[in-house]
Parts: structure tokens; C-alpha cells; sequence
């Protein structure tokens, strides 16, 4: 499967490009497109042992036949440009089990090659994205093990970039799209004490400034409503530091429903149910439309990684089922998956809120 033009389908002004009439609707009524996280490490002693062993015989051949040190796996390609999210020579990070850290313990490069393959999700950079029309992003924080600063970093499997750095590239894209908004859902924290987590809080507040959009009832968000104050930016923070704070928005005001599975009947059947469920006042809805593999998973696709395994063969049905969606009082909001420029996926989400011109789209 062929990876789309970074940024291809001219969506960088998608938000202030639509009509008074959508403008006007709860933010909460409007499809709009994200980016999330999907895997998930989680396995037995046993399918780790497995792992293990399965590492060992790779290494043990590659020892033999390799003229270098050179433990790349698989021929390479575009799939793992993402790679500046993922520091391969960073220990493992926190939000792994026990287990895989010790894995990578004994076999470090490799492992974290494995744990790469597995962990990427996106190829694109946060601006990428952006100009792609990606209004929403899951993240993942954490302190680095050894840093004697508060200095928190995105993690996936292994350590991204600074948080600072990210965020710096969002406030830039913000500061050329006045009318663009984006919702950022801080609903992972690990190795953080008050002190990381004060500094972070105050980062959001450096950084953004008067973009934040203040804590009001989810049902009076509006884009007028936003641009009126010249609000873009809107920060979900899943962690008690955070209460009481007038510009983060509590956890609770987001909900995002995990389906945890790599069957795909059982995931298109959970973002139904989920969305049969989703409260009618107070909060956006958030529908994951990703697989998580197991390291079951990950054993019989070592190799291949989660693109080339799980996500190229499965992303027609998720297009096919986003395409069926609705936005409005009973609908969708906001839709995620991995790898989004495989396919015209925000292109996709966007164009369902024309749904929301006809009479009866929102009553």
C-alpha cells in the first residue's frame, strides 16, 4: 500500500473553510479527524519466553551472515520515517510491562528495533498532520529515567521528542491558521512526580498562551465561539494535578473507549456499541478505529511490524465503516486510526459533516 503526499488533499484551513451553518453547531456534533496510539504490549510470561527465544534465533543469524554490526531488520522503506519519534538507543519506555523491558535488557538494540516496528503509527511529523487536516491528538508523556530536570518526553514503546518540541511545532502551524483548532488529550503520565507535572502544566501555558480555550460547558464549544476569543487549542489532562485549572479541561470531558482487539469484526461491533453509548451532554466522544495487537500478535509478525501485519490489510474495512458514519447528536465526533495517509482518511471525516446540512442531521 502506497503512502500518500504528507499533507495531500489541501485541508491545512478545513475548519475555517466551512459554512456559517457548521460553524455555529457544538464542536461535539462535528466529525473531525485524529491521530491515536494503538498498540498495546500485553501478553503472557509464556508468549514472552516465545519472544525471547524468537529474538535469540535472530540474532544468532544475523551474527553469522551480516559482514557488520548491523541489526536493522527487514529491507527498510518509508514506513519507518517516523522514526524521530522513536529514539532506538533510549531505554524502553515506562509504559511497557515489566517483561518486554527485560527483554530489552538482554537483547537492547534488537529488541528496540522490534519494539519500533510495533510502536510507530504515523509516518508523518505534527505539521504533517496538521496540513492533512489531524485536528486531534492522543499523547503519551513521560519523565526519561536518569534526568535530573522535569523534562517530559512523548513515548509510545520507546522515547519520542520532547513534549516542548512538539508543541512548539503546533503553536507554529496555529499562529499561520487562526481559524484552525486542535484538541490535545494528555490521558497517559508515567515516571511523572508533582514536580514533572507542574512543569508541563506551565509549559502548555507558555507555549499556547492565550490560545487556550478556557473550561466552559462542552455544548456552548463552538468554532464562532472559539474564534470570537481567539481560542485554538483545547488540553485534556487525565491526572489530578490538573483540577481546578480554568484552561485544562478534565479527562472526564472526553471520553475515548478502548476496544483493545485485534479481531476486526469485534472492533467495528465496539465503536458501535461505544457510540449506541455515548452520553448525550458533557463531553466529546472520541471513536478509535485502530486494532491492538498482542505479543502474540507481535511474535508471528515479528518482522513486519504493525503497517505491513496488521494495518494495510485491515484499513479498507475501517474506511469502509467511516464512510458509513454520522455525525450530530448520535454520531460521530472525533475518529482516529493509525497510518492516516495510506488513505484519504481526513479528506473522509471531513466530508461527513455535510451530513450535517440536511434538516434532521441535528435536532
Amino acid at each position: 500500500m502506497k503512502t500518500r503526499p504528507a499533507g495531500s488533499g489541501g485541508h491545512a484551513d478545513w475548519m475555517g473553510s466551512l459554512c456559517p451553518a457548521l460553524t455555529s453547531l457544538p464542536l461535539k456534533y462535528l466529525a473531525v479527524p485524529g491521530w491515536g496510539w494503538s498498540v498495546s504490549w500485553h501478553g503472557s510470561e509464556h508468549v514472552l519466553t516465545d519472544m525471547s527465544i524468537l529474538m535469540g534465533f535472530h540474532l544468532q543469524h544475523r551474527n553469522k551472515s551480516a559482514r557488520s554490526n548491523d541489526l536493522s531488520l527487514g529491507s527498510g522503506g518509508s514506513h519507518d520515517s517516523f522514526s524521530f519519534w522513536m529514539d532506538e538507543q533510549a531505554p524502553v519506555a515506562p509504559d511497557q510491562k515489566p517483561a518486554v523491558r527485560r527483554l530489552a535488557t538482554v537483547f537492547r538494540l534488537l529488541a528496540r528495533k522490534v519494539i519500533k516496528k510495533w510502536s510507530v503509527t504515523q509516518n508523518l511529523t505534527f505539521r504533517e498532520q496538521l496540513e492533512g487536516g489531524i485536528r486531534y491528538f492522543d499523547l503519551r508523556v513521560s519523565s526519561r529515567p536518569g534526568e535530573d530536570s522535569h523534562e517530559v518526553y512523548f513515548i509510545h514503546g520507546l522515547f519520542g521528542h520532547k513534549v516542548r518540541d512538539g508543541l512548539a511545532d503546533i503553536d507554529a502551524f496555529l499562529d499561520s491558521h487562526h481559524k484552525e483548532v486542535v484538541f490535545l488529550d494528555f490521558n497517559h503520565h508515567y515516571a511523572m512526580e508533582e514536580a514533572h507535572h507542574h512543569y508541563l502544566l506551565c509549559m502548555l501555558m507558555e507555549v499556547f498562551g492565550s490560545k487556550l480555550c478556557r473550561t466552559s460547558v462542552v455544548e456552548d464549544i463552538t468554532l464562532d465561539y472559539l474564534w470570537d476569543r481567539k481560542f485554538q487549542v483545547l488540553v485534556f489532562y487525565h491526572h489530578l494535578w490538573a483540577e481546578g485549572s480554568p484552561l485544562i479541561w478534565p479527562g472526564a470531558k472526553i471520553a475515548a473507549p478502548w476496544a483493545n482487539t485485534t479481531d476486526m469484526a469485534k472492533l467495528i461491533q465496539f465503536l458501535e456499541t461505544t457510540l449506541g453509548e455515548r452520553p448525550k451532554h458533557g463531553t466529546f466522544h472520541v471513536s478509535q478505529a485502530v486494532l491492538t495487537p498482542r505479543l502474540s500478535t507481535v511474535i508471528r509478525g515479528l518482522l513486519g511490524g504493525l503497517r505491513k501485519y496488521l494495518v494495510e490489510k485491515n484499513l479498507p474495512t475501517i474506511m469502509t465503516w467511516v464512510e458509513a458514519q454520522k455525525p450530530g447528536v448520535s454520531g460521530v465526533n472525533i475518529i482516529t486510526s493509525d497510518f492516516v495517509e495510506l488513505v484519504d482518511f481526513a479528506n473522509t471525516v471531513i466530508r461527513l459533516n455535510d451530513l450535517l446540512l440536511s434538516e434532521r442531521a441535528v435536532t
